[in-house]
């Protein structure tokens, strides 16, 4: 049986469904949660399970602390929440993992709004405000009129006026599951969560009935150390993966073959330009002298 979960908020994202469909989604970081009181008829009158979570707060204090001991917790679980039950059997500790919501189902979700201090009319209720001609001065952004005169000669309660604007407790109501991620506590549900990014919430079944014929997107890839390669890895996929390892060697191999023999063509050149420089510095021999010239000194001598 599925009961309400105490999370904390992580962003917005788009994924894809099966369909092809573009969702945006809030992703919510649920549990996992432990059981840390049961109520029961025969001594409180009603079905009940206490929840708790890692909230915010760094420290428990010493009766908190003396509550966890008893249900047999040893986690310091600051956000304790009590959920309802449904007759469902719950031990004290038990651990509750997100699992429990299968994509396709809708969920209410609450949260505290973000704080936004004190906001006018315009702002706070999306008021038009005053015209800005025909005499108008500084009243644009004003409230306007209050209430009549005579009668009934006051403001009514409930008047839409300015005031501190957010910080209240929120339920969006039917908001679909669009896909879980065991593997690191994942809720993924379609449209905006109230609160901002790092706040608690409560994660709670809907009275709606499933989506039929829901088609979930393609499952995450698993967190570093939850699940070895024959277990996260289809067949095909570790047999495509072992042909690239096979074709990647290949090519290092070849590479390899390349580089060496463009070393040996570096050293044959290398060698060439030593025998050219022993040859350069080598003395020119003499030639001989022609039969010409002999004859010409000759002459010159007589």
């Amino acid at each position: 049986m599925t009961v309400g979960m105490i999370g904390r908020k992580v962003g917005m994202m788009r994924v894809y469904d099966g369909a092809g469909r573009v969702r945006g989604v809030t992703v919510i970081e649920v549990g996992p949660n432990r059981v840390t009181q049961l109520r029961t008829s025969d001594r409180d009158g009603y079905e009940a399970v206490q929840v708790g979570f890692r909230g915010n707060r760094k420290r428990v204090s010493r009766p908190e602390r003396g509550h966890l001991r008893e249900a047999g917790v040893d986690e310091p679980l600051t956000e304790l929440r009590e959920v309802s039950s449904d007759g469902s059997d719950f031990t004290l500790g038990q651990e509750i993992l997100v699992d429990q919501f299968t994509p396709g189902e809708y969920v209410d979700v609450t949260a505290t709004s973000k704080g936004r201090g004190f906001a006018g009319g315009v702002r706070r209720w999306g008021f038009a405000g005053g015209p800005k001609t025909h005499g108008q001065s500084d009243k644009w952004r004003g409230p306007g009129s209050v209430g009549a005169g005579t009668y009934p000669g006051k403001t009514w309660k409930g008047q839409k006026m300015a005031g501190h604007m957010g910080a209240r407790r929120k339920t969006v109501l039917n908001l679909l599951v669009v896909q879980t991620d065991p593997s690191r506590n994942l809720l993924l549900v379609g449209g905006s969560v109230p609160g901002p990014r790092g706040g608690l919430v409560n994660v709670t079944p809907a009275r709606r009935a499933p989506l039929e014929g829901y088609e979930p997107p393609e499952p995450f890839a698993p967190a570093e150390g939850s699940a070895t390669l024959d277990e996260s890895v289809p067949a095909d996929a570790a047999d495509a993966a072992e042909d690239d390892t096979e074709v990647a060697a290949g090519e290092a191999a070849s590479g390899d073959a390349v580089a060496t023999e463009a070393s040996a063509e570096s050293d044959d050149a290398a060698d060439a330009a030593d025998r050219a420089a022993d040859a350069a510095d080598e003395p020119e021999a003499a030639e001989p002298e022609s039969d010409d010239a002999d004859t010409a000194e000759d002459e010159q001598s007589e």
